[in-house]
């Protein structure tokens, strides 16, 4: 990794009838991604949800030492107002407006983005996630994993081959591990 890579951080904030919460991805440059959420445990509006997410975020960046960043988030308004693109009336906003302004000074380079809703939907998944669920001040909770699984839990399942060759799965297994059709398939089999 170049040291003066820029990194990604997409941020959301969501509030609802529910809850509120807020949803934030580091993507390093060697595209690994870092999710973090957080239960908003306070009335807020959506944009006072949005500046907590990033707020949340840019914590995170200073906290691994990141000094280029890029930010993406795909609400204007948030990213008008930090860009200074548009002023920040609503006097909730002032003081949120503020504190991000004073976390760039930890920042090299940093630039804000709006992006599509569609390419920000890991950042918005998190945060809806944490709107709507209700968290136990008392519990601990521990990071989300996350996999791609590409083949169906039922054929990892599979044991190997058994004595009777005559179970149903034994040609689908066969063909999961070794890609070959049996030999008597006919082409309406495969």
């Amino acid at each position: 990794m170049i040291e003066n890579s820029p990194w990604r951080l997409n941020f959301d904030g969501a509030s609802n009838a529910i809850g509120n919460g807020i949803g934030v991805v580091l993507v390093s440059p060697n595209d690994d991604h870092y999710p973090f959420t957080c239960k908003l445990d306070f009335n807020c509006t959506n944009n006072m949800a949005e500046y907590e997410a990033c707020i949340m975020g840019l914590q995170a960046a200073i906290g691994r030492g990141i000094k280029t960043l890029e930010v993406y988030r795909d609400s204007a308004l948030v990213i008008y107002q930090l860009r200074g693109e548009w002023e920040t009336r609503d006097p909730k906003l002032i003081n949120y407006r503020k504190i991000v302004l004073g976390l760039l000074e930890e920042f090299d380079d940093i630039t804000f983005n709006y992006l599509p809703r569609d390419e920000n939907q890991m950042a918005d998944a998190l945060a809806t996630l944490a709107s709507m669920i209700k968290a136990n001040k008392e519990e601990e909770m521990r990071p989300i994993q996350m996999s791609v699984y590409e083949a169906l839990a039922s054929c990892c399942n599979l044991e190997e081959e058994e004595k009777d060759d005559n179970l149903w799965y034994q040609d689908i297994l066969r063909y999961v591990r070794d890609r070959k059709y049996p030999e008597q398939a006919t082409e309406n089999d495969k």
